[in-house]
């Protein structure tokens, strides 16, 4: 198993007044039906995109969040079926991962045109890379990552995306929790934190000059 380093930063080729210093925002792990709706919210308001890596088990429950995703000019990427550790499965299993969440989110978006992976835990195979490589994915990994699903914090996660951004970053969040880590009780507060920590980044990157944009059509750098 290897770190796909070269996975992690994206050329800034986004044309715009920035000249260049482009990040990416990017949430893993849902929909989910509070936290998604709430981060959607923030990100309107700003104007800014995000790309979102569902996980399709959500997808299939919450096809109205899929379809405002698309609608209101994000991506939609895959994040599996029900987010395993892919080292732990087979090849016929991590197949079935990938391609079932394709199935669900176009069956939610019919328009969504799925062009990533990014694989749970961001733990990379040689089987996971080639799978994705032969249904016409390109995998994602991610530069910045503040840890927002430990709830540090919101001035742990402003300042960790703040210190560390740099131009082509990725920037990791969450808006939503795997399902063997859901925990009763929780969905109210599942991601507080990373929605006014994001109502507080868009901002603050724009200040220190960097443009919030949509991966380009060809984002990996070696």
């Amino acid at each position: 198993m290897t770190h796909f380093d070269c996975l992690s930063r994206v050329q800034s080729t986004c044309s715009n007044s920035t000249g260049g210093r482009n990040v990416y925002l990017t949430f893993d792990d849902g929909p989910n039906p509070l936290s998604t709706p709430e981060i959607l919210d923030v990100l309107e308001k700003h104007r800014v995109p995000a790309t979102f890596f569902v996980i399709g088990a959500y997808a299939a429950e919450q096809p109205q969040l899929i379809r405002r995703m698309i609608v209101e000019g994000h991506e939609v990427a895959n994040h599996t079926m029900t987010h395993p550790d892919l080292s732990r499965c087979g090849p016929s299993d991590v197949r079935h991962e990938i391609l079932e969440a394709n199935r669900v989110v176009r069956m939610a978006c019919p328009q969504a045109s799925i062009r990533h992976v990014r694989a749970p835990y961001g733990i990379w195979t040689d089987e996971v890379l080639t799978t994705s490589a032969g249904v016409g994915l390109a995998p994602l990994h991610w530069s910045v990552d503040p840890r927002d699903w430990s709830r540090p914090g919101v001035d742990a996660i402003v300042d960790t995306v703040l210190s560390s951004v740099q131009p082509g970053a990725i920037v990791l969040l969450h808006d939503g929790c795997p399902p063997d880590e859901v925990r009763p009780g929780t969905e109210d507060s599942l991601r507080d934190q990373t929605v006014t920590a994001l109502s507080r980044l868009i901002p603050a990157l724009h200040e220190r000059g960097f443009g919030i944009c949509a991966l380009p059509q060809h984002p990996l750098t070696k």
